[in-house]
Parts: C-alpha cells; sequence; structure tokens
C-alpha cells in the first residue's frame, strides 16, 4: 500500500466519470422530479411528499447494509467493482418506469419505483466515493479526488438543467423538458460505469482483527468523530436540498423571474460547482479540511442573507450571489467526502477492519434523510401557509411571505449548525499522515490475502 501510486489524472476522470448521471439525477430529484409529478401528474403536495418520505423511511435503513455488503465483498474481479455494476441498471430501469408507467401513477406505484430507483442510487454511489477514498490515500489527496468527482457532477447536473431551459425556448413544454432529464440520465448511467469499472484498478485493504461482532459494529455510533460527521451531514445537506425544494416557487412566484430565467439562474448556482470545487481543495491543504468546510458554511448563509435585498426579476443582481451559494455547495460535497474518508482511515487504525463502504453508506443514508425531510418538511410548510403550487395559482400577499421564509430561514440555519459541529475537530493533515504511516506499515507486515 504505501508503494501505490496516485491516480494519474485520466485516471480520476475515469473513476469521476459516473458523477455525470449522479450529479444530473441528485438534481433531477430535488428541484424537478417533485414538481414534475404535483404539476405535471395531477398529484398532490400531500402525496407526492409522503411519498418520498415513506421511500426514505424504507431505503435509508437499507444502506449501511449495502456498506457492510461492499466492505466485507471479495472477489476475482474486485470489491466495488461488482457493486457498481450491479446499480447502473437498477437505475435505468426504475427510471425508465416512472416517465412510461404501466399503472396509473398513484402514492403505491410512485412508492414501489422511486425505492428501487433508490437502490440502485445507493449502490452506483457507495461503489464510487468508498473506491475512490481507498485508492487516494493522501490527505491531499483525497480532496484532489473528490474535487474531481465533485467537478464532474457538477457536469452532469449542468447537462441536465441545459435541457429543459433549450426545449423551453424551442416551444417545448416544461414537462417534456423533465423528461428529457431522465432520459439523459438512462443513457449515460451504464455509459459512464463501464468506463469507471474498466478503467480503474482496485486496492483492497487487509484486515487484521480477528474477531468482530455486532456489538464492534455497534460501538461505531459512539465514537466522537463519527457522531460529529453523521449530524453534520445532517444539517448542511438539509439547508442546500431544502432549498432545492422551494427553489422554482420561490423563484417563479416570489422572487419574479420567468421559470427559463429561474432554470438559468440554477444552472448559474451548479456551474459555480466548477471553481467551488478546486477551490475548496486548494483551501484545504492551507486551513485544513473541516476549517475550509466552515467557510463554505457561513459563505452559504450570507449568500442567502443577501437574496431578498435584490431587485426583484433581476438576473444580473441575482448571479453573482447564486455563484457563491454555489461554489459554498461544491464545498460542502468535496470536504464532507474526503473527511469521510480520513475518518474511515482512522477506523481502521483503531479496530484493524475496513470502514469504508460502511461509513460512506451512514454518511449517504444522513443525506437522504436530509432529502427526504426536506421535501416532507417544506410541502407541508406551503400547504400550511396556504401557497398554492398549481400553474397559474394566484396566491395571497400572506402565503408569498410565508414561502419566502420558508425558503431562506430554513437553510441559513441548518448549514450554520452543521459547520459549527466540527469545532474541536482534531483530525488534520499532521494527525492523518500519522494515522496512513502506521495503517502503511502494518499493511506491509500483514498482507491481505491473495
Amino acid at each position: 500500500m504505501a508503494g501505490d501510486r496516485p491516480l494519474s489524472r485520466l485516471g480520476m476522470l475515469a473513476l469521476a466519470a459516473p458523477s455525470i448521471p449522479i450529479g444530473a439525477l441528485q438534481l433531477a430529484l430535488t428541484v424537478h422530479l417533485p414538481r414534475y409529478f404535483a404539476s405535471h401528474m395531477g398529484l398532490s403536495l400531500m402525496v407526492v411528499g409522503s411519498a418520498f418520505a415513506l421511500v426514505r423511511a424504507i431505503d435509508i435503513p437499507l444502506d449501511p447494509l449495502l456498506g457492510l455488503s461492499m466492505d466485507r465483498t471479495r472477489s476475482r474481479f474486485g470489491r466495488y467493482r461488482l457493486w457498481a455494476l450491479a446499480g447502473a441498471p437498477v437505475i435505468m430501469a426504475a427510471l425508465y418506469l416512472l416517465m412510461h408507467p404501466p399503472l396509473e401513477v398513484g402514492e403505491a406505484f410512485l412508492v414501489a419505483v422511486l425505492l428501487l430507483m433508490f437502490l440502485g442510487y445507493s449502490a452506483l454511489f457507495l461503489a464510487q466515493v468508498a473506491w475512490a477514498a481507498t485508492l487516494a490515500t493522501s490527505y491531499v489527496q483525497r480532496s484532489r479526488i473528490f474535487a474531481a468527482i465533485t467537478a464532474l457532477g457538477v457536469c452532469g447536473a449542468v447537462a441536465v438543467l441545459v435541457v429543459p431551459v433549450a426545449m423551453t425556448r424551442l416551444g417545448y413544454s416544461d414537462a417534456a423538458g423533465v423528461e428529457a432529464m431522465i432520459g439523459f440520465v438512462i443513457v449515460a448511467a451504464p455509459v459512464t460505469t463501464l468506463i469507471m469499472v474498466m478503467r480503474t484498478p482496485e486496492r483492497i485493504a487487509p484486515d487484521h482483527a480477528e474477531r468482530f461482532g455486532l456489538k464492534d459494529y455497534a460501538a461505531l455510533f459512539t465514537r466522537p468523530n463519527v457522531v460529529r460527521l453523521v449530524v453534520a451531514v445532517l444539517f448542511i445537506e438539509l439547508g442546500p436540498y431544502w432549498m432545492a425544494a422551494l427553489y422554482l416557487f420561490y423563484s417563479t412566484t416570489a422572487r419574479g423571474f420567468a421559470v427559463a430565467a429561474a432554470n438559468l439562474l440554477l444552472l448559474v448556482y451548479i456551474a459555480a460547482g466548477f471553481a467551488g470545487a478546486p477551490a475548496v481543495s486548494w483551501l484545504a491543504e492551507r486551513i485544513s479540511k473541516h476549517r475550509a468546510l466552515m467557510v463554505c458554511t457561513s459563505l452559504y448563509a450570507l449568500s442567502l442573507i443577501a437574496l431578498p435585498f435584490l431587485p426583484k426579476g433581476d438576473f444580473a443582481a441575482a448571479t453573482p450571489v447564486m455563484l457563491a451559494a454555489g461554489a459554498s455547495f461544491a464545498g460542502f460535497l468535496v470536504m464532507l467526502r474526503a473527511i469521510t474518508g480520513d475518518i474511515a482511515d482512522e477506523l481502521r487504525l483503531e479496530t484493524g477492519r475496513e470502514w469504508m463502504g460502511l461509513l460512506f453508506a451512514l454518511v449517504n443514508a444522513a443525506s437522504k434523510v436530509s432529502t427526504a425531510a426536506a421535501i416532507f418538511l417544506t410541502f407541508r410548510v406551503l400547504a400550511h401557509v396556504g401557497f398554492d403550487p398549481r400553474e397559474g395559482a394566484a396566491n395571497t400577499r400572506a402565503a408569498l411571505q410565508g414561502l419566502e421564509l420558508a425558503f431562506l430561514a430554513g437553510p441559513i440555519v441548518f448549514v450554520m449548525i452543521g459547520g459549527l459541529c466540527f469545532l474541536g475537530y482534531r483530525l488534520d493533515s499532521v494527525r492523518h499522515a500519522d494515522i496512513r504511516r502506521q495503517l502503511d506499515a502494518r499493511d506491509l507486515e500483514f498482507p491481505a490475502p491473495p
């Protein structure tokens, strides 16, 4: 392990390739699909919110089982490669059923197909990020590889944002634009997954613990850095997902933007990740990952605070604010994933077992809780303040004020709480270098069986 060379730039891009459909799907799920089900398919806000919440309630406990299974998988084809190959076709099948349902779309059908889609998504996503963290073993290299993964995720999100904007200008409906976005994901998922599995090596770290039982896994949840990480993810990711769930409603009805202009601003927000991902990686090398993360949470909150002071419908005024918020969001993703890999190394040194897949699964489960909570809570908040989401509906001033308050207050509070979770965090570059030195020495002395 100590003699392993870091991935080349082309190797990083091959490993990061599935981030294109993953990023596209994440955006569609948080911004466009809930609105598509409510506005185009005629489902009520309560039904859509309940369906997403129920799916998450079923799906979230499965993530740790997936991660644990990945950590225990050994085959001549590798560990994470097999799981990635299994996840892509499941995503394709589920998305096709969502766009071309064989039955009348109700809550039961929506729950079943969304659950199938999320299982495929989890298998592909967890395989990719755990694989990346095992290949990038140094403190700096890990930030860089997750910056590459985040940047290609931005490519996917930008691609699917361009689709509805272009289709609107060509005279197609909003619903047709969403369907084209999903078509892009269906095509991109298998292509990019094959690129990753064919061009990326695997390095399976040996286990050194002789016995390992349920008590050892339960003890994971008593470790301060694990608890700190999971709670931080819950709050930090709840902020952007909360914002995403309300974005189109807020930007069109409260801020006076047309749908096409709102999508262009969202494109600005997502595209800012091209700068945000490498910038936060550079910053982390100088002030450490957790401090770089707290800089991002503060910048994100300040950006949202500025929004209500901008002239309504002014695209030029909103652009720099969306750039700052989007760059900060990309920084969240890079730092949280890189920190997860560092903590997994710390756990392997202390326990003698590989935790990479399981720890990323716990983080992904926390992210899913945030996504579900955002959709479930925001849609109920909108219903509570009397906001009508239907196209062309006339909303009262009180309903619009309720929408604005919900859109701004939630994300600002949540991301700041998440950033504060890393006060007192001590796993910096010096500590991580010592952990890697001990791990590499032990792995050389007790290598993995062939």
